[in-house]
């Protein structure tokens, strides 16, 4: 047998080895991936220590984590236990999970932002920050990620807390979320406070093309909550399917958290 022969014998042979694999690893990656999600509003640790507010992420086995008022190094009068602390990385460091964030205003000597916490590295992350009309008081901020899933595929994550002032604010806040998410080419999750009720113009009207994927239970105050504020938002719609959601009653802030099963479908 000539050398040519062999050689396209062994090629045949290699083809006829790893093609089933190749399909395999091809039929893996296109199988519906579920992901738990936790939303939650930390009023900046007053209320509960980072060690406590870690076990309950930790209690949630969460795959991602959007987190609002979130502070670095600040030094606040009415929550000295935290001072100099910096609550992203030391919330990463105790769940073990991998840490994004975003500076939104420079606070009491420190920073005052969002976060995420991940269990799957991010390809990349930027800020961007969010419309500052008349009325508004705080500059607000997307934090946006592309997570790498275990499955080779990427979805885009993000965190948000929309100014709490007046609605018109928020309108605008909500206009320039969906002008950047608009021609986004992955599957969309949206977190955040968003300081406004199902029934706004914000969430009702701007936030209508996106599929809520929360449940109606009110989330402030944590105490005795009379409002629903916090939310997790998906894009397109039908690739998402809801397992389950909850709003899980504990202390530890001024907002309860917002959790949700989810089942994406790739194409």
């Amino acid at each position: 047998m000539s050398k040519k022969r062999i050689f396209h014998l062994l090629i045949a042979i290699l083809f006829i080895l790893f093609i089933p694999q190749l399909r395999a690893q091809e039929s893996k990656s296109s199988e519906p991936v579920k992901l738990k999600i936790l939303c939650y509003n930390l009023r900046f640790g007053e209320l509960a220590s980072l060690e406590e507010l870690a076990n309950f992420i930790k209690s949630q086995n969460p795959d991602i984590v959007a987190l609002q008022e979130v502070d670095v190094k600040t030094n606040r009068t009415n929550a000295p236990l935290q001072n100099g602390k910096d609550f992203i990385t030391e919330l990463g460091f105790r769940t073990g999970l991998l840490t994004a964030y975003a500076k939104t205003i420079p606070h009491a000597g420190g920073y005052y932002g969002i976060g995420i916490l991940s269990k799957f590295p991010f390809a990349e992350t930027r800020r961007i920050m969010l419309p500052f009309p008349e009325g508004a008081r705080e500059q607000r901020a997307l934090l946006s990620s592309l997570i790498e899933l275990d499955n080779g595929k990427f979805l885009t994550f993000v965190c948000t807390h929309l100014d709490h002032t007046i609605s018109s604010v928020r309108q605008e806040q909500v206009k320039a979320l969906n002008k950047t998410m608009e021609n986004n080419p992955y599957p969309i999750i949206v977190c955040g406070d968003f300081n406004a009720t199902p029934d706004s113009p914000e969430i009702r009207q701007g936030m209508a093309s996106w599929k809520q994927v929360t449940n109606a239970d009110f989330t402030v105050p944590a105490k005795a909550p009379k409002s629903k504020i916090d939310y997790i938002f998906c894009f397109p719609g039908n690739r998402w399917r809801v397992i389950s959601t909850e709003t899980p009653k504990v202390p530890l802030s001024d907002h309860l958290p917002v959790t949700a099963e989810l089942e994406l479908t790739f194409n």
